[in-house]
């Protein structure tokens, strides 16, 4: 395996899923600067994000011998750390948050002011927006989830998933404006 490599050989894989150790810590310390990023985005403390990172590692190598060798392997890592930071989510939830005004709704961030922005400055932005709305805007802008999908992964109506997104850009916006 090259050192510089995020992504482990077949035997790393094969020799965690017979129970080595060693190959089980390569494999954590290959994968754990990412995934913890991964946490960070759902999660603005970083004992959240460190209890999602080690209760994601526990499931993926519960889960390893799972992993079929087809796509990325990192991708079907990364949907582990992903479902388990939004299982994390589920227990830690604040109530649903209901849209009573339509109105005010704000207008959409542009998508060049994002575009130009650094993944770490994205990540420091996200961390300002409330849970929910940080949430919402991960799995729709990050993730790539569609709204329907966030509404039955959060337990939220589509309508509020949207307008959490909306409200989420609309303080992105503001941060960033305020930064410049």
């Amino acid at each position: 395996m090259k050192e510089n490599s995020t992504s482990p050989d077949s035997s790393i894989i094969n020799s965690c899923i017979a129970g080595n150790r060693k190959s089980q810590e390569r494999l954590y310390n290959l994968l754990a600067p990412k995934m913890y990023a991964v946490c960070l985005k759902f999660f603005r403390y970083n004992a959240e994000a460190e209890d999602v990172l080690q209760e994601g590692f526990i499931k993926l190598f519960n889960n390893l011998h799972n992993y079929r060798g087809e796509g990325s392997f990192e991708g079907w890592v990364r949907r582990i750390f992903v479902n388990t930071s939004i299982q994390f989510y589920r227990t830690q939830k604040p109530p649903s948050i209901c849209v009573n005004d339509l109105e005010e709704i704000l207008p959409s961030l542009e998508i060049s002011a994002l575009d130009n922005l650094y993944e770490k400055d994205v990540i420091h932005f996200t961390h300002q927006l409330s849970k929910g709305y940080r949430t919402v805007f991960d799995l729709y802008a990050i993730q790539g989830y569609s709204h329907n999908q966030i509404s039955q992964i959060l337990g939220i109506s589509e309508s509020t998933s949207k307008s959490q997104h909306l409200r989420a850009k609309a303080s992105m916006k503001k941060l960033i404006g305020e930064r410049v």
